[in-house]
């Protein structure tokens, strides 16, 4: 009798740990998960209207690059980076000095993580750029966002304090 109360007894401990390994782990959140990714573009293009400072300069468009610039768009909307730099590179091709152009290169290098780049064509936009407002500030939030995520902490709050510059109030009306 007793070897069946020792061999019911390792049945019983035999089953308890098959139940045990067959149910799943709870899990628990970690510090290990990733983050959701980062919409950099969202984020610069975010801060351009992030201030209410009455500065709005919009130069006319050339129409030699208005087919162009809805190609850029359209890359853009598909994630289709490449593409859409080569249609903004044809674009500056025509009319070099466009600061909303070079930006727009900025942000894509940007996005595609070429932090580098990111931050030579934003200089780049700021120096032909009308250094106030919307495009100013998206200038700054590029290279910020650059320097943060390139582990630059100091050279991104800089930039951040740029963006502030960036803004003028407006007057005030009576």
């Amino acid at each position: 009798m007793t070897g069946n109360v020792i061999r019911s007894g390792a049945v019983f401990v035999i089953a308890a740990l098959a139940a045990c390994a067959s149910t799943p782990p709870i899990q628990s959140p970690t510090a290990q998960e990733e983050a959701p990714p980062r919409d950099v573009i969202a984020e610069v293009r975010a801060a351009a209207s992030a201030a209410n400072d009455g500065i709005d300069v919009t130069p006319l468009r050339d129409p030699l690059v208005a087919d162009l610039w809805e190609a850029a768009l359209r890359h853009e909307a598909e994630r289709a980076f490449d593409q859409a730099e080569a249609a903004l590179d044809r674009a500056l091709e025509l009319i070099p000095d466009d600061p909303e152009l070079i930006q727009w290169r900025a942000e894509l290098a940007l996005v595609q993580g070429r932090f580098d780049d990111a931050v030579r064509w934003a200089n780049a936009s700021w120096e032909k750029g009308p250094r106030l407002g919307g495009l100013c500030r998206r200038n700054w939030t590029t290279i910020r966002i650059a320097r943060e995520l390139t582990g630059f902490p100091d050279a991104a709050v800089a930039a951040g304090r740029q963006v502030e510059r960036c803004t003028v109030e407006p007057p005030v009306r009576m």
